[in-house]
């Protein structure tokens, strides 16, 4: 067990060293008797702009941990157990063949991860390039408008997040978080991301830490297939017998599903196969371009250029009775840019990207609107996909081809007028942009909410509604258009020994989300067979 300190705070003017001091005082022993001391989570209040604090969780270990918290009697002082360490029990049946991992963003990497680990030499399939050759074939489209349908700024290793902000951030409160975070470390990333509230890594540093993690599954035995792309399932009686991966048969009882919201192909493929899933309900919406200056100014005041803060973010949220639609921000990055970020031909796609550092000039968001498979015309599981499909082949046309995008100023935007002139702040979107209108792209009730929601906003962040914002088109992406149903083993109820896994198959929403769940599909197979022998 361990002592757990919340809500320890310090002023912006005081070093870390100071921790350690509050935290003995608090339990009225000396420095002395800490055996082990750690940062669990900072955290920046900003509530009062004149006194900005960081605020500290820790832990710690001392002599009689559970009669000292048994005798403070302090909210913010308790026991715990240590955090996850990894899977320890393991299944006793045979595995005729290993485990083949589909897919290389966040849920395979640390699906496989896990069954290397435990000794289960995964086969890993990527249809697209490994990060290095990847870097290159996205940078070659942002520059020629050349898109690789098979390795682009979706597919490829490391997932859509090689090429986002690397936020690492989540709403789920799982033990295998904290896990998932300290092999992120292991393999490079900075060790501040184990405590920060708000972690990110940056695409320059992502992209080194998951090719890290590979050449570690490989030395433990698995294998990592880059350009192999599943083409097909085979099965019988409701069993998986075999793969079908760029025209070579690959037997295996045990598939992970890992394949990223953006496999359309592959989702087309599995409903071909009678593989169950249902349509489930995402956002779409535009990215939002503010130069960070104002951000900062708005969200720290005149502290915002004190050299402890970083740079701010926001995270905004608004609920339209008139509508019965959700409007909110999502994936926001600080000093960062908006990507071309399509998959597929003829078909406009948009996301954010940063660097570690967040040092550029503007500041962007997704700004999206719900919908729900009510919104989507037909019957079939994948109306949601192509729901997007019609969206993003609208855009395409709207910016004039060659994936340039329509942008609109916001103070036009909002008075339905096409913008001229760039203002204050400059698009950033790497394809290429055309000034348009935005309403030719969109829902009709997209723009209604849009257009109610960010008064609404520019009240709580000071200068989100400068007319000089940039609005791009158009951001289709923000989670799976389906959930591929499974059952309390976490098998396909369809097919057994199908793992439908993270964010393509409907059961996550960000880099640590996707990994935990693959953390808990790999667990599964584990605890059902025994390891590989050599």
């Amino acid at each position: 067990m361990t002592i757990r300190i919340n809500n320890i705070s310090l002023k912006l003017d005081e070093d870390k060293e100071v921790l350690i001091k509050k935290a003995v005082k608090k339990l009225k022993i000396s420095e002395k008797e800490i055996k082990h001391f750690k940062i669990l989570k900072e955290s920046l209040d900003a509530r009062k702009k004149s006194d900005i604090k960081l605020v500290y969780h820790v832990e710690l270990n001392c002599k009689n941990e559970e009669a000292l918290v048994k005798k403070l009697k302090d909210k913010d002082v308790k026991l715990e157990e240590p955090y996850y360490e990894g899977v320890i029990k393991f299944g006793d049946r045979k595995l005729d063949n290993r485990p083949v991992v589909v897919g290389f963003g966040p849920a395979g990497i640390f699906a496989a991860l896990t069954l290397a680990e435990n000794g289960y030499k995964p086969i890993v399939i990527e249809r697209g390039e490994d990060v290095d050759k990847r870097t290159e074939t996205v940078n070659k489209f942002w520059e020629t408008g050349q898109l690789d349908v098979n390795s682009n700024v979706q597919f490829g290793e490391g997932g859509a997040g090689a090429f986002s902000d690397g936020k690492l951030t989540t709403r789920i409160k799982d033990k295998r978080c904290d896990y998932v975070l300290k092999k992120l470390v292991e393999a490079g990333a900075p060790e501040e991301i184990a405590y920060l509230a708000k972690p990110h890594v940056g695409t320059d540093l992502l992209k080194g830490v998951v090719k890290n993690i590979r050449e570690r599954i490989i030395e433990l035995g698995g294998e990592v297939l880059f350009s192999n792309k599943l083409e097909e399932i085979k099965h019988e009686n409701g069993k998986l017998k075999s793969i079908i991966a760029n025209g070579r048969e690959i037997n295996c009882e045990n598939l992970i599903l890992a394949i990223g919201h953006s496999a359309r192909d592959t989702y087309e493929m599995l409903y071909k196969n009678k593989i169950y899933m249902e349509p489930k309900a995402f956002a779409i919406g535009v990215r939002i371009e503010h130069l960070q200056e104002v951000i900062n100014k708005s969200q720290y005041g005149e502290m915002y250029d004190h050299p402890k803060l970083k740079v701010a973010d926001y995270k905004l949220t608004y609920q339209s009775e008139r509508l019965n639609r959700a409007v909110y921000s999502f994936c926001m990055c600080p000093g960062g840019v908006v990507v071309s970020a399509a998959s597929e031909e003829n078909r406009l796609v948009t996301n954010g990207m940063s660097y570690h550092a967040r040092d550029l000039e503007n500041a962007n968001s997704a700004l999206v609107v719900t919908v729900r498979p009510e919104d989507f015309e037909g019957n079939s599981p994948l109306r949601g996909m192509e729901f997007q499909r019609y969206y993003e082949a609208l855009a395409y046309k709207l910016g004039g081809g060659g994936y340039k995008a329509p942008v609109q100023l916001l103070g036009d935007f909002m008075e339905d007028r096409l913008s001229t002139k760039i203002g204050r702040v400059k698009p950033s979107y790497t394809g290429g942009y055309i000034f348009e209108d935005l309403r030719k792209c969109l829902p009709p009730y997209v723009i209604e909410a849009l257009k109610e929601a960010i008064p609404v906003f520019d009240k709580r962040i000071n200068g989100y509604g400068d007319k000089d914002a940039v609005l791009t088109g158009i951001e289709t992406r923000t989670s799976a258009p389906v959930r591929i149903q499974r059952d309390e083993n976490l098998e396909s109820i369809s097919i057994k020994g199908i793992y439908p896994a993270g964010e393509g198959a409907g059961y996550a929403g960000g880099i640590i989300s996707a990994a935990v769940d693959g953390i808990k599909v790999a667990e599964k197979i584990i605890e059902k067979y025994s390891p590989i022998n050599n």
